[in-house]
């Protein structure tokens, strides 16, 4: 029997439906042909991890910030250079 692999887009939409507790696990379980064990894991993973949902955000944003100025700096450095050799080519 082979394993089955899972996308994070049903994972969650299996997760999102056991928060609604519309259903029991059983009944899910049912539905999306999977052990009720395995919805419990996916949903405690999920809730253990919801808060880097919006760090994420924030960092993504600030890493954005941080490539810019890294490119910024870079190209800084290299009229830096530039403008070195021209003055030592003009002596």
């Amino acid at each position: 029997m082979t394993r089955r692999k899972f996308t994070i887009k049903y994972k969650t939409r299996v997760v999102l439906e056991s928060l609604k507790e519309r259903s029991s696990l059983a009944e899910l379980a049912q539905k999306y042909e999977l052990h009720p064990t395995q919805i419990s894991n996916w949903k405690r993973e999920f809730l253990n991890s919801a808060e880097s949902v919006f760090e994420k955000g924030n960092k993504s944003k600030k890493t954005e910030s941080e490539e810019e100025k890294e490119r910024l700096l870079k190209t800084i450095g290299q009229q830096k250079v530039e403008i070195d050799f021209l003055k030592d080519a003009l002596r």
